[in-house]
């Protein structure tokens, strides 16, 4: 089984700055736009997390330097003790129910995907790795955590949150984190046994794992093993209903050939049936109708499976689609989150229709898992993301 231990984290002195101030989304889900704007505060995680060149430096040099500079002024302090991170995200998802998800940040050991106790739940669609790569060659820090799901029950009632926060904050999505360091080495221990003695399902950061496990192994063939680059920061929660929001991730068709008909091609495999326009609970309705969504210059539909149409151990809609979609014509798909983006990005002429699927759930995670196969790309869309800034983890 891996490893999974608490560290000495590299933090924000929160007497000098707020967490709300200086804390960012993930850097792949940031555009120019928004990192702009994030950098307007001059310590803020984007800066190092998402750097860009400054004054002929480059910008794996600027981060680096930031690091070090932030660190030497006091900015970032380093606990004294190893530690773990508690962290919640509280929300209010698109029909208006309140939800949370709480875990724990901690140092995960490395092992290859899908070897030992270490499984992946979804192919990935290709994308570089050199970017995250020549980071932590430059910076040598796990500037953010990868989130993993355990399967060990009761992980969330070891987690102390029933104590004051060491911070909460609202972002401008809405979502309210609250953060909670544990420095108690029995709970920490006890946390540590329970993690170590069950599975891990990576649930997102596929592609930083990936290249966490290269930079280890260039630093296997200068230092050996036995450094801290043989782990990686991990956010760590349990994989139960009450701590996960898994929303689906819809797809988009565009290029098809004129007049192909999505709702006459898609017949052959499902039932197609006229329904009303998609809005906020979309999801909702198509969990309870049974099917898929669909929607294109002609109307919306619910697409239900056809009886003898789909090998009877599928349950995935993304599986059933890329099934369904080797039978159509020449086409491109892209993926979108949110009902609302796809149903814009149809009615403003961006793609030909939008299929809106269904969210896997929590026991197709860990039964797929178990069996050793992987979803579909782009399956599941686990929200809130955590956020980038509450803690840093040296590789040195």
């Amino acid at each position: 089984m891996p490893r999974f231990e608490p560290f000495r984290g590299l933090r924000y002195d929160r007497e000098r700055v707020s967490l709300a101030d200086v804390t960012a989304p993930p850097y792949d889900v940031i555009d120019d736009r928004q990192r702009a704007e994030l950098a307007r505060n001059d310590r803020n995680a984007v800066r190092i997390d998402l750097p860009v060149d400054e004054d002929g430096e480059d910008r794996y040099d600027v981060a680096r330097r930031l690091l070090q500079e932030w660190q030497d002024e006091g900015t970032f302090v380093t606990d004294e003790a190893p530690t773990f991170t508690i962290y919640r995200m509280t929300f209010t998802d698109e029909t208006g129910v309140t939800r949370h998800t709480t875990g724990v940040i901690g140092a995960l050991e490395l092992w290859p995907p899908g070897a030992g106790e270490i499984l992946p739940h979804e192919h990935t669609t290709k994308k570089a790795k050199s970017d995250r790569l020549d980071m932590l060659r430059s910076t040598r820090y796990n500037l953010s955590a990868i989130w993993g799901l355990s399967l060990a029950g009761g992980l969330t009632d070891l987690l102390p949150t029933d104590v004051e926060p060491d911070a909460e904050w609202t972002d401008p999505d809405g979502v309210t984190h609250t953060t909670w360091t544990s420095r108690d080495a029995d709970r920490n221990g006890r946390i540590a046994t329970l993690v170590l003695d069950h599975p891990i399902v990576i649930a997102d950061g596929h592609h930083r794992y990936e290249t966490s496990l290269q930079y280890r192994d260039e630093r296997r063939i200068v230092d050996g093993p036995g450094t801290a680059a043989d782990l990686t920061m991990c956010f760590v929660v349990e994989l139960v209903e009450d701590e996960l929001t898994v929303q689906p991730i819809h797809r988009l068709i565009t290029g098809l050939p004129d007049g192909a008909s999505l709702p006459v091609l898609l017949s052959e495999h499902f039932d197609v049936e006229p329904t009303d326009p998609f809005g906020p609970d979309a999801v909702a309705r198509l969990v309870e109708l049974g099917g898929l969504g669909l929607v294109d210059d002609t109307g919306t539909f619910v697409l239900r499976p056809k009886d003898g149409a789909f090998d009877a151990s599928v349950e995935l809609d993304t599986v059933r689609l890329e099934q369904a979609r080797s039978a159509l014509p020449a086409h491109d798909l892209s993926y979108q989150h949110g009902v609302a983006n796809v149903v814009e990005a149809v009615t403003e002429g961006r793609a030909q229709a939008a299929l809106l699927m269904r969210p896997a759930t929590v026991a197709q995670i860990q039964a797929i898992a178990h069996g050793g196969e992987r979803m579909p790309p782009k399956t599941t869309f686990f929200a809130p993301k955590p956020a980038t800034g509450i803690v840093f983890r040296a590789l040195d």
